[in-house]
């Protein structure tokens, strides 16, 4: 019987419209599923296909590079494009319509989320405390060993610092190495180094008729052989634990050759940015880009500053050839095609905001040239990993602006109240000092500063 039980309950038969029920419920569900994402995408395209609904776009303008650039003022040869000319920088949306503009003014709570009391509790450090305590730490014990060569090395003008100091714009790597080699940070004992410095001179190297562009390559790759090959250091960390310097954009190619030493050793350039390969600003180091100035200005007055920002420069980028479109004949905004016949400060010091505009590469001593002369830096360069950045709060001091906002750029400004401003003016005047070569070095000076940056990255672990 029980066998039998068994068996029939297994043969049971089930209605017809039971079976079709399960048959066409996947079916059903699939075809509900379609629908409801078809529906999404037709609802939600008509931000791009009907941009008048959208308060954030405006119809497509079909900007090409070419039509950025201001009839006239220049040919479509001047243009250069670099290794960080990609796309997301060749083509951005300008301008946005009026409708994105907020009715009420721009202030700094718009562009960093300050407000009220925050002005005045805001401090130009991320942790004031933190960084004094150990900076001295930093001061007292941080040593770093330099590979020794003598005066009478065929290389020793690309190896040894100079004996008298270095002018123009890519200078801060020379700086550096001068200081250092001057500092109590050096050790002749590899065994307690935390670091080591490889000296060789990128800028010296590029203007070196025996390397030059071409051969550069190879000679870091062979620089790196020798130390490894003579001495233990470089094998033990596959070079973690070992820095170089360099201030001219050639350094981008530099380690082409040498994939361990740019993925592992401590890159000390001035053209560091989020959106190039080979760079990893959480390990290199940004190296702010300074053309020294012989004298400091008379006078630093902001009173006298009735112009609301100034640039002057080249159209060699996309970013400076849309800033030269909106704003070059603006009587608030003063746009100069090309350099000035005299670089006296003259312009920064009447100026309230001075900007720094990508051209060609990402970094230009404009951002330091402006903090010299007291002027509020704006940053129009787009993934740019600012100096010193572990240290200092840029928000406190500079206004960051996005490549799309260059049409609204006079707004934002504008927007900034007198309170603001004054907070923003009296900030620079305190990180001045943090972006000036000394010599000799200065107590937080770039020199000092650099040191600690190097000194956040050094191993925890004595190998």
């Amino acid at each position: 019987m029980g066998k039998s039980s068994v068996y029939n309950a297994s043969k049971q038969q089930y209605p017809p419209t039971f079976k079709l029920f399960f048959f066409f419920l996947p079916i059903s569900l699939a075809i509900t599923s379609f629908l409801l994402i078809f529906i999404y995408i037709y609802t939600t395209s008509k931000l791009s296909t009907d941009p008048q609904s959208s308060p954030f776009l405006e119809p497509a303008t079909n900007y090409s590079l070419f039509d950025l650039i201001i009839p006239g003022s220049t040919d479509y040869e001047t243009i250069q494009f670099s290794i960080d000319n990609t796309a997301e920088d060749l083509f951005f949306d300008l301008p946005r319509t009026s409708s994105y503009a907020k009715q009420n003014q721009w202030s700094l709570e718009d562009l960093f989320g300050f407000t009220g009391n925050t002005l005045n509790n805001t401090q130009i450090y991320h942790d004031t405390d933190v960084f004094l305590e150990d900076y001295k730490e930093m001061n007292k014990s941080f040593k770093i060993f330099v590979y020794p060569h003598k005066p009478d090395d065929p290389f020793a003008n690309v190896l040894l610092p100079e004996d008298y100091n270095p002018e123009g714009p890519y200078t801060s790597e020379l700086y550096f190495k001068k200081a250092l080699f001057n500092s109590h940070f050096i050790t002749k004992d590899p065994n307690e180094a935390h670091l080591f410095y490889m000296p060789f001179s990128i800028l010296h190297l590029r203007h070196d008729p025996r390397i030059g562009p071409e051969k550069l390559r190879d000679f870091v790759k062979d620089y790196i052989f020798n130390i490894s090959h003579k001495y233990p250091f470089w094998n033990r960390t596959g070079g973690a634990d070992h820095f170089y310097t360099a201030c001219h954009s050639i350094s981008e190619i530099a380690m082409d050759k040498t994939v361990e030493a740019k993925e592992n050793s401590i890159q000390l350039v001035c053209t560091l940015t989020y959106f190039v390969t080979g760079y990893f600003p959480h390990k290199d180091v940004s190296l702010p880009q300074i053309w020294v100035k012989k004298h400091d200005p008379e006078t630093l007055v902001s009173s006298k500053r009735n112009r609301l920002a100034f640039f002057a420069g080249r159209v060699n980028s996309p970013v400076r050839a849309a800033l030269f479109k909106h704003w070059v004949n603006d009587t608030e905004i003063f746009a100069h095609f090309g350099g000035l016949e005299t670089n006296d400060g003259k312009e920064q010091l009447r100026s309230k905001f001075c900007l720094h505009v990508k051209g060609f590469e990402i970094n230009t001593a404009r951002v330091t040239d402006a903090l010299h002369y007291g002027c509020v830096p704006v940053i129009l360069a787009n993934h740019h990993d600012l100096p010193f950045t572990d240290i200092l709060n840029w928000k406190t001091f500079a206004v960051v602006v996005h490549y799309m906002d260059i049409p609204m750029l006079r707004k934002i400004l504008q927007g900034i109240s007198f309170e603001e401003l004054s907070w923003l003016q009296s900030n620079v005047m305190k990180v001045r000092k943090h972006f000036e070569w000394n010599v000799p070095a200065l107590d937080y000076d770039a020199f000092y500063m650099t040191m600690y940056e190097l000194w956040l990255r050094k191993s925890s672990v004595r190998v």
